[in-house]
Parts: structure tokens; C-alpha cells; sequence
């Protein structure tokens, strides 16, 4: 895939599978759920570009991967039972950051949420590459910094053995009284299902959200996290030392060892 051409192909591709119409309806969906996913029956981008990004994704897990075990206190103390590629390795590849850097993506996804969405991140949420791979393997529930967040499904294993995405729209994140489990009890859980290639967007600081837990050892779940911001998040203070993906070793994580 050129990544000179990128904003050709999407831009291309983009304008010959929506509507204006088939926008306002997926803009709506997005406002009601915080989440918009582009599946089999709607693609965001062309195959070919998936497939490519699955091929850095595979490199750099080769690479770079690092194991996260631990239970976080700003969220109530959810777990983290994965692998990761951090942000500054992620970056280096020209590709990813051709597509995640796409004014002609942002701008059409804009459409869906109604306002502009940036790339004024910090430098360690600006990419993720998470890869689940073992029984109860996990991201638990937890909500985003940013406002928006792209995810790729790059590998993801049948719905019998896991790793679907559940959302609560509409929550707020307090990071010295989280209150998960009395969200959980007072509010809807939606769970949805992903196949290898889809892609969602995401309401990441407001929709709390987590991966249903792996089933069983070998069934793979590999992501690829694009994070943007909203107007409201420039200049934005990030309280809490609790970035774990970046140091597993933040004053909010407690280590685990793996059973």
C-alpha cells in the first residue's frame, strides 16, 4: 500500500459507499450509543488497506510486544491481562501514521460526530496495539483520556471464545470514585460482536467500556487503537498516574502474576 496515495484511495473509496443521508443515520446512531461500527456490510476503508495494516501489526507485536498484568486503581481496580506495542514504537510506521494522520478520514468521520476531531494527543495515547491471546486475557472496564477513539480489528477470535466490546453510553469517569460496579447495576450493557476487519468508533472518555474476557488459551484478539481528540480536550490536564500501557509500574497499577 503507497502511502502517498492514501488520501486518494480513501477519499475514493469513501465517496462511492456513503451518502450523505447514510451519514446523518450513522451520526445519529453515534449520539445515542457512542458507538458506530463498520463491518462486513459497511466498510470504513478498502480491505487491501486492512490487511496492510495487520502486516505492521504482525511486525511490530515480533518486535516489540510487552506483557501487562495488573489491576488498576482509577478504574476500580479492573484488570489488564494483555500484550502491547506502546504508542512511540507504533509510530514509527509510516503507514499507520499516513491512515491515522488522514484528513480525509478525520473529515469524514466528522460527519458522524458532529464536530471536529484532532490529533492533539500526547505522544504515549496517540497509537496502541493490544494483543489478547490467552484464557481470561482482558481489557477491563475503563474509559479513555480523549474524546474519540478508532479501533481496528485486526484478528479476533470467534464470539464463542470472547473478546466482543460492552459499552455503557452517557457515563462520566472519576478517577477517585470510579464507581464501576454501580454503574454496571444502574445502567444498560451493550455488547457488540467483531469479526476479523471491522473497525469501530468509539465515545472513548464517555462510553465506559472493556473486552468480554477471553475463553481459552490461542484464541487471538489483535487491535490496532487510533486516538483523537475533541475541542474539548486541548489543553487538557491528564490527572492520575495511572498510564499503564506506557510503564506498567504507575502509582495506580498493582502487578499480577499470570496463573
Amino acid at each position: 500500500m503507497d502511502v502517498l496515495t492514501i488520501d486518494e484511495v480513501l477519499g475514493r473509496f469513501l465517496a462511492e459507499n456513503y451518502t450523505p443521508e447514510r451519514v446523518e443515520q450513522l451520526a445519529d446512531r453515534f449520539h445515542r450509543t457512542g458507538f458506530v461500527k463498520f463491518d462486513e456490510h459497511m466498510r470504513l476503508v478498502p480491505d487491501a488497506l486492512v490487511t496492510a495494516v495487520r502486516v505492521e501489526a504482525d511486525r511490530l507485536l515480533q518486535e516489540h510486544r510487552q506483557r501487562r498484568d495488573l489491576v488498576l486503581g482509577t478504574t476500580g481496580s479492573t484488570p489488564r491481562n494483555l500484550s502491547v506495542v506502546r504508542s512511540e514504537e507504533v509510530g514509527r510506521s509510516e503507514l499507520i501514521r499516513a491512515v491515522a494522520g488522514s484528513r480525509i478520514l478525520r473529515t469524514f468521520l466528522e460527519g458522524i460526530t458532529r464536530e471536529p476531531i484532532m490529533t492533539d494527543v500526547s505522544d504515549d495515547e496517540r497509537y496502541l496495539i493490544t494483543h489478547q491471546e490467552f484464557a481470561s486475557d482482558t481489557h477491563g472496564w475503563h474509559w479513555d483520556d480523549y474524546s474519540f477513539a478508532l479501533n481496528w480489528a485486526l484478528r479476533m477470535p470467534p464470539v464463542a471464545c470472547g473478546g466482543m466490546v460492552q459499552t455503557v453510553p452517557h457515563t462520566h469517569w472519576n478517577k477517585s470514585d470510579p464507581r464501576i460496579n454501580e454503574t454496571l447495576c444502574e445502567r444498560q450493557i451493550d455488547t457488540h460482536g467483531l469479526t476479523t476487519g471491522d473497525l469501530y468508533l468509539l465515545r472513548s472518555d464517555t462510553s465506559m467500556h472493556r473486552t468480554v474476557p477471553l475463553t481459552e488459551d490461542g484464541a487471538v484478539r489483535t487491535m490496532l487503537v487510533v486516538t483523537w481528540a475533541g475541542e474539548r480536550d486541548l489543553g487538557k490536564e491528564l490527572i492520575g498516574d495511572d498510564r499503564w500501557w506506557d510503564n506498567p509500574e504507575v502509582d495506580a497499577a498493582r502487578s499480577l502474576d499470570r496463573a
